[in-house]
């Protein structure tokens, strides 16, 4: 996992190239397990506003045997 703090207000890239402002950490209501709350700014058909578990959210994935993170922060 990516040690790196989550910057509230920041924008992001997911690896895949889309970006997105991080707008708070919320709690799950049942496991209080703590949720990025996140905004897509580009055009999505499927929705604007998103929640993802922290440590997913700060995580590193490999692709094509590249450890890289989920989200990379751009700018604060």
């Amino acid at each position: 996992m990516n040690k790196t703090e989550l910057k509230i207000g920041a924008l992001y890239e997911h690896y895949k190239g889309m970006h997105y402002r991080v707008h708070n950490i919320v709690l799950h209501s049942e496991t209080l397990e703590e949720l990025v709350f996140y905004e897509a700014l580009y055009d999505n058909k499927l929705g604007k506003m998103w929640v993802r578990p922290k440590e997913m959210f700060l995580e590193t994935v490999t692709i094509d045997g590249i450890e890289t993170p989920r989200f990379k922060l751009l700018s604060e």
